[in-house]
């Protein structure tokens, strides 16, 4: 298959661009910085420059690939949520999203499928019960954001685009990511759950999120939200003792929520001190069989 992947020199992009190569389709990267990710890249992907807000000659490979991948968007973690960086994170989804839409719209031959990246986030903080696709969205920033995303992407329907969208958890790998980040005080031995523990952990093996959106993308039965967890749901007090577990190391210094709520804001409460106990239903019902469908099994492979 020919593929365009916006968003693709990332922790996850750079991932699923080797496994679209390893797996022998031609792939295009749309990139703000050619020049800057090239020798970070196998040499048979293509290279074109975008803005990630306006159609330009990137879009004439539209009507060349059979499907379309979006992971582009600021980083939610990456700073502490100010009006002015709420705005960029938000921005940054609609207006990638919109420019790849509105190629679709102009190419006279259009790809199969949009595979439009999303997350559970949309689902805001949900306490009790578990949480499959047709769950209503939550009340909070990212489920806002969520939202407007996917109904931005979900515009290329109308030009007969199946439009599929991965709500993804936790992508568990050790050298980038949230779990890279808590690695750090358990090698200290002072590693433990955040908040009250009790929050759900919606996690997923990397090779398992890789490997979930090439599925989503050749399934043709696929399409609208798909959930993108593992079928191991596990609270933040569960998961951290896996965690110390896998490490050899104790899992005893919890982090208070005030601590966490003065330290980085809104942020903590969408991120760290909530979560969703999430259900892959559409992707097992569809036949997805998960390489790491428990979690002890994953943090051994990650840290082996």
């Amino acid at each position: 298959m020919k593929i365009v992947i916006a968003g693709g020199s990332g922790f996850l992009g750079s991932a699923l661009l080797r496994k679209l190569v390893e797996a022998r389709h031609s792939v295009i990267l749309l990139s703000r910085a050619p020049d800057s990710v090239r020798t970070k890249l196998p040499p048979s992907v293509q290279i074109e420059q975008w803005d990630a807000a306006s159609v330009g000659g990137w879009a004439a490979h539209i009507e060349q690939a059979d499907a379309v991948i979006n992971l582009t968007g600021e980083s939610i973690a990456g700073k502490r949520w100010t009006a002015k960086q709420k705005a960029r994170i938000l921005s940054s989804r609609i207006n990638s999203t919109r420019a790849i839409v509105e190629a679709i719209g102009k190419a006279a031959k259009k790809p199969k499928a949009l595979v439009n990246q999303s997350a559970v986030g949309y689902y805001g903080n949900v306490e009790y019960g578990e949480v499959t696709e047709d769950h209503p969205r939550g009340l909070d920033f990212l489920s806002d954001v969520a939202e407007k995303w996917e109904k931005e992407a979900l515009k290329a329907e109308a030009f007969g685009v199946r439009v599929v969208l991965p709500r993804t958890g936790i992508v568990l790998d050790k050298s980038a990511g949230a779990l890279q980040k808590m690695l750090v005080p358990f090698k200290l031995y002072f590693g433990g759950p955040l908040g009250s523990g009790h929050q759900w952990f919606p996690w997923i093996h990397l090779e398992d999120e890789i490997g979930a959106i090439m599925f989503v993308m050749e399934n043709k039965n696929l399409s609208g939200p798909v959930n993108l967890a593992a079928p191991d749901p596990v609270t933040m007090k569960q998961f951290c003792s896996a965690l110390g577990k896998a490490m050899h190391r104790p899992s005893w210094a919890p982090v208070p929520g005030f601590v966490l709520k003065t330290l980085l804001g809104e942020m903590a409460e969408s991120l760290l001190l909530g979560g969703q106990r999430i259900a892959p239903t559409k992707l097992q019902e569809a036949g997805y069989k998960f390489h790491f469908p428990r979690l002890d099994e994953a943090l051994q492979n990650i840290l082996g």
